[in-house]
Order: structure tokens, then sequence, then C-alpha cells
């Protein structure tokens, strides 16, 4: 027998009678094939006590352990949410300056909002969570999902806008489909995070009516629907406890009511007691002993909260077991979800498809504010016809200005970025000139650079100078991710746009009246030039694409098909948390009372009735479209039941083009103060000239119901209803009326039994 042959059948014997048995004898929580609760239970049995409390606390910056002795790895993170942030040191928060960590920048959070789009949604998390799993991150911290309640919150722009169906309703796709990547959302920041001025221990008091109805249901989207497998508590305080333990937020609602299984990130440096976090739901403390951002300490990771601290009471008996086993089980149970998962995918980075999903992304939630004809009888100026113009002055810092820079924890190392200049300028080429006309500093963590006021003077100059011998007037400006702007920790200090652009925009439409305004920022902005601006586009911070996807849409190759998800006020006071003391926003430097109540966004503006500068779901087209008459598919809904709202939509104009169809309900009476109206549904369609569809949208009892505080459960009262359907919260094109019966089916048949005949 030939030596090659003997090797092959000792070689087979020994795995039949070794390999195989011990393969056979393989521990339950290392295979992948068992149940994920056995083998949680079964790696939890084998565990020491300080194993179980080293999974509690952080290791590094953005690490947590794993157990090593029994082959469990450790849990990575990267913060999110528009895309997976570059390599930083193990134990400080300078950049590892790695040269492999180049990715894709995404829109940010409230240009997805914009779009109106699961669908968008859908691809936004399918391309973020393979980078992430490229990355071999275990978990990504987002997607952010608190209300925008005011215009000044310098973290607005990495949030869903101020209605909680449309922030909920698109961060369940982007939640599915990060997590097929085997990498962990972590839903943020929860809750009642909706300002970073005093973030860290600003005392929040609201009523439960407005936290149930306001600020909670897109959490509880995120984990009821989405399955969300983190959580990330917020820095602030609420109701007198710290949101990382908070008994309310943390235990009774998100484990109790809500049946999340997953597992409590805090925010870096949010927890403050090791008893409360303990006891009340915290799981993983990540950051304590810094601000979250900055400043380094003296400790190690065994002085956290969660650490030997945590370690200590247990042994002492001051805290039970089941507490540990509880969070250990929690961690192991993401652990084989995400790092300990062998059957995900590879993941990929900064390929075409991702920069194809992010340009179409950008496409779909650019929002065209404002069209008007410069002149009575011509045409509005966008789209931007080549053959009409010689001369197209681009104007403004963020026309050239790295927006994926700053902003704090969202801040981006791309590996490709093209901005609105360059994206112009592969449209209109030569015909394009530039300058500056603005100066914004540079982009600083808690600092802002100051500007010599002659520096402003003279590029503003320069730019009104140049404008004079243009023909069209492109001004790319807004805000920016500076501090006291779009930025984490800290708020914006003034509602009007900075560096002096009103000035530049007064200036500028002065010598030439062909002016289009490109706005990209993540937030409303004060407008007293509205009526001399003949074309103004909500931009957002569009990333790596954003600027060929604002070329796009100004030229006409795409038309223009997002939908404000926040009300622009006129003024700030016309904001509900704004039309009180200082107490409602910001605070008193301790405490917060959200005085405006359940009437946030179009809600106050609908309820006092103060008209916005431009109102929630509102975006303009390059087509019209014409609404149908709207029906219902039963006049009486009965409480078991859904009805469905129909409403035909055509396109009457000369282009393809989207439309968002939108449903708001309307409670003509009941017990408690409701406002005039709330979404509760939407869909967007693509029509070509001329095509018409058909939309249904349907809605259940939970669509009708309020959160009554006193009886602390959701209530729809029985009586009249209104469904609302139109193209914006004010742009209304029909009305159908029904009543909603408490009675059900069955309930209703015994009832038409014992009526007289």
């Amino acid at each position: 027998m030939k030596l090659k042959l003997k090797i092959k059948i000792i070689w087979v014997c020994l795995s039949v009678l070794v390999v195989r048995p011990v393969y056979a004898q393989l521990p339950v929580y290392l295979d992948e094939d068992k149940p994920v609760e056995e083998r949680v239970k079964d790696a939890l049995s084998r565990m020491t006590l300080e194993e179980k409390v080293a999974l509690c606390h952080a290791q590094s910056k953005f690490s947590s352990a794993g157990v090593p002795r029994l082959g469990i790895p450790e849990l990575w993170m990267s913060d999110g949410p528009h895309g997976v942030r570059a390599e930083l040191n193990w134990n400080n928060w300078h950049y590892a300056e790695w040269t492999n960590d180049s990715i894709t920048a995404f829109p940010a959070l409230t240009c997805l909002a914009a779009t109106w789009n699961p669908e968008m949604a859908a691809k936004y998390g399918k391309a973020l969570g393979e980078e992430a799993r490229y990355r071999e991150k275990d978990v990504i911290l987002g997607p952010g999902v608190n209300i925008y309640r005011t215009p000044l919150n310098g973290r607005n722009f990495e949030y869903m806008g101020e209605d909680p169906y449309l922030a909920g309703t698109l961060c369940v796709p982007y939640i599915q489909e990060v997590q097929k990547n085997g990498v962990a959302v972590s839903v943020k920041h929860y809750a009642l995070n909706n300002q970073e001025l005093w973030r860290d221990y600003i005392d929040v008091y609201l009523s439960e009516r407005v936290l149930h109805e306001i600020y909670l249901p897109a959490f509880k989207m995120a984990v009821q629907q989405g399955g969300a497998w983190t959580v990330m508590g917020a820095y602030n305080k609420f109701r007198g406890q710290h949101a990382c333990h908070n008994e309310t937020l943390l235990r009774k609602i998100l484990k109790e009511d809500w049946k999340f299984d997953g597992v409590v990130v805090s925010d870096w440096g949010g927890v403050h007691d090791t008893y409360e976090a303990a006891l009340n739901g915290m799981d993983i403390e990540m950051g304590s002993y810094t601000n979250g951002l900055t400043s380094e300490s003296a400790f190690t990771y065994n002085d956290y909260y969660l650490a030997h601290p945590y370690l200590k009471m247990l042994k002492e008996g001051k805290i039970a077991e089941e507490n540990i086993n509880d969070k250990a089980s929690r961690i192991l149970r993401l652990i084989f979800r995400t790092a300990m998962n062998r059957r995900k995918p590879y993941g990929a980075i900064a390929n075409e498809e991702h920069y194809q999903s992010a340009r179409e992304i950008g496409n779909e939630g650019i929002v065209l504010l404002k069209n008007a004809p410069v002149a009575k009888k011509s045409a509005p100026l966008l789209p931007i016809d080549a053959s009409k113009y010689k001369r197209i002055l681009v104007v403004g810092d963020n026309a050239v200005r790295p927006l994926n820079q700053g902003g704090g924890s969202s801040e981006l190392k791309v590996k490709d970025m093209v901005s609105p200049l360059d994206g112009l300028r592969a449209v209109y080429g030569d015909k394009i000139r530039y300058t500056q006309g603005y100066v914004a500093g540079k982009p600083m963590y808690g600092n802002v650079e100051e500007i010599p006021q002659t520096v402003t003077d003279s590029l503003r100059a320069e730019a009104v100078a140049m404008a004079k011998e243009s023909d069209l007037v492109i001004l790319v400006g807004g805000l920016n991710k500076n501090h006291q702007q779009d930025s984490e920790a800290g708020d914006r200090i003034s509602y009007g746009l900075p560096f002096g652009q009103d000035e530049l925009i007064e200036e500028l439409q002065t010598v030439n009246r062909n002016l289009i305004l490109v706005l990209l920022s993540g937030n409303a902005v004060e407008m007293p030039w509205i009526n001399k601006v003949p074309a103004i586009v909500q931009g957002w911070y569009l990333g790596s694409m954003g600027g060929h996807s604002l070329a796009d849409v100004l030229s006409g190759a795409v038309n223009p098909s997002g939908k404000l998800p926040f009300s622009f006020p006129a003024r700030l006071a016309d904001c509900g948390a704004h039309a009180f003391d200082e107490l409602c926003y910001p605070g008193d430097g301790e405490k917060e009372e959200y005085k405006e109540d359940i009437f946030v966004g179009y809600r106050w503006h609908d309820t006092k009735k103060i008209p916005a500068l431009f109102p929630f779901g509102h975006g303009l087209s390059y087509t019209t479209f014409a609404y149908g008459k709207p029906s219902a598919d039963k006049k009486i809904m009965k409480a078991d039941e859904q009805i469905s709202f129909s409403v035909s939509v055509k396109n009457t104009g000369m282009c393809e083009g989207q439309e968002v169809v939108q449903l708001y309900i309307s409670d003509k009476k009941s017990s408690l103060p409701r406002p005039v109206k709330e979404l509760k549904g939407f869909k967007k369609i693509k029509l070509a000239p001329g095509e018409e569809k058909t939309v249904t949208l349907t809605i259940d009892k939970g669509a009708l119901s309020y959160f009554d505080d006193k009886r602390h459960e959701w209530v729809a009262e029985p009586g009249k209803f209104e469904a609302l359907i139109g193209s914006s919260s004010t742009d209304i094109k029909a009305v159908v009326p029904f009543d909603f019966s408490m009675c059900n089916k069955n309930e209703d048949s015994i009832l038409s039994e014992k009526r007289p005949k």
C-alpha cells in the first residue's frame, strides 16, 4: 500500500475516533446550531462572578471585554450614525492614524428623514451595516431618534425630525438592514436628550402623556418592530435621575413594558452611581471619568461604577446575584448575535454600490423650499437650464467645505468627498466661477474661531462684485459642524444664519436677482430675506456624494422629492419650546420643563394658529400632481378593525416625479386636548408624466389613540374622526369623515341580536 494512502486511512480513522467525539462534546455555547438562549444559559453557568462583571464595563475607549478563558470575544463599537468613524487609540481620544479606515459618509439622518421613504432607509442601513462589518465593528452607535423640539439643538442633524411616527417608521428598516450584517445598532439617545446645552445634567420634567405620545414612540418602534439589539442611554436627567440609570425609562418602560431583550449601553460618561446603574437597567458602562469626548483621567477601567465597585456590592450581598446574571445574559446574547456570529457576511467599504446608495438618498432627501419666477411670465430659476447662462457664479464657504469634519462624534474620515462646487463643475464645466463670500473658521470641538470683521467684509465685497458680472448666482451657505452650530456639546446661540450670510444674501440679490440659495444644515434657520430670494433649496449634510446629489437636483437630472421632517418657524418665538419662559428652554441650568407639552412642531403651529414659514411635510417639485376624490373602505371603524383610505394621484406635469401622499388623523371631540391633526401614514410614489396611481393607506385603533395620564394607558374614544390627505401638513387635498365604535365584530353581532325587530 502506498504511503500516501496509508496516511489518508490513518487520518480518517483518527477523525472518527478522536475529532468527531470531540466535536460532539462541543460546549453548547459554542454551537451555533443551538438556540441562542440555550447558549447563553450554558455560557453563564461556566463563568465566574469576576468574568460576568468584566462584561459590564469598557476595557478601552470603544470596546468591552469578552471571556478569554472560554473563547468568548470582546465587543467593538464605533460611532455612527452616518458612517463608521475613524479608528481611535486604545485609551485616548486621538485618532490612530490608520491608512485603511476611510469610509463612505452617508447623508445625515435629517436628510434620510426628508426622503419620507422606508426603501431609502433600508438602503442606508444595508450599506452602513456592510461598512461596519468590514471594519469588524460589532455595534454601530446609531440611529438617533430624539425629537426635534427646538431649532437651536446642536444635534438635530443626527435625528429624524419632529414627528415620532415619521422617525419611527424610517428607523425600523435602517435597523433591520444594519443587523442583517451581524452588526448591532445602538438606538440613541434614550431618552429626552433634546438639547446639547447642559446635556450632562439638565433635569427634564414633562407630563406622562407627552413622554409616551411624542418622545418615546420612535424608540418603541425601534425596539419592538426594528428588533434593535442595543439602546444607548442619554446624558441628561429625567425627573431627578440620570437617564443612564433611570428606573422609569430603563427598568420599567424599556425592559418590563417593552420586553427589550437587548443591551443598554451608556453614553460615554453617562453613568454616575453604581447602585442605581446596577438596579435600574444599565448593562455596559462606557467612557466614564471622561466628559464623553475630550478629557482623560487617572482612573483605570476597573474603577468604573460597574467594575470593582459593582463586584464589591455583589460579594457583600448588597446587590443580588440575579442582577449580574441578567446583565451578563444580555451581553452574551449580544456577543452571540454579533462578535461570535460566524455566519455573518464579509461586508464591504466605500464601493460604487455604497456611493450610489448615498447619492440616491441625497437625491430623494433634498427639499425644494421655494421656486418662484424672478419676473412676471418668466420661468422659475430651477431647474437650471445651462443654455440660458454663460457665467454661473458659485458663492459660499459650504460649497467647498468638507462637511464630514466637525460635529463631534459623528465626524467621519472619507475615502472620497464630492463638494457642491465639484458637482456643479461636473455638470456645467467652465461656466462655473467660484468665490468664498464668507468664512466660517475651523471646526473645533467646544471652541469657536473668531473671524476678523475686515476679512468678512472683504470676502463679501468680492462676491458682490463678481455677482454683478454673472448671469446666475448660486449661494451655497447655511450652517456647518462648528461649535454652536450643528455640533455635539453645544446648542446654537442664534436662529439666524451665521458668518454674515444675511448681509451677503441681501447684497447679492440687490445686484443680481437670479439668485439660488442652497442651505446645507441640519436645522431650520431664520429667513428675513425670504421675499427677495426666488429659489431656495434645503440641502442638508449630504455625505460623500453630496456634490453630485446637489447638482442632480439643481440641473433637473433628478426631480426634487424631499419633504421637510420638521417645521421652519418664521421666528424663534413661533416655536412651542420658545413660547414660554427660559425654564421651558434652555432651562435654568439645573431643571427644564416642557411646557408646550404634546404640541411639538406642526402640532403647535396648527393648534395655536401660528403659520410656519415652511410647514412640516412641505417640499416642491418640478412637476405637478393632481389628487382625486378620496374614499374609505368603511364609514364606521370597529375597535378590532382597520380602516383604509384610497386616493388617486396623477402627474399632470411634463417630467417624471415622486410625490409623498400624507395621511393625518383628526379627532373631532375628545376628553383631553388633542392636536388639530397627527401624521399616521404616508407613501412615496413615482409617476411618469400623465401617469396615475391609487394610493391606499391603512390605520388601526392605535392611530386614533391618545395616552391618558390618569389611567396610564392608551385610549381611543368612540366618536367622529377625519382623515386628512395631503401633500404637506398644511396642503390638505381632501378630508374623509368616519366614525369609530368601541364595539368589535362579535359584540356588534350580539347587540344586533338583542335589538328589537
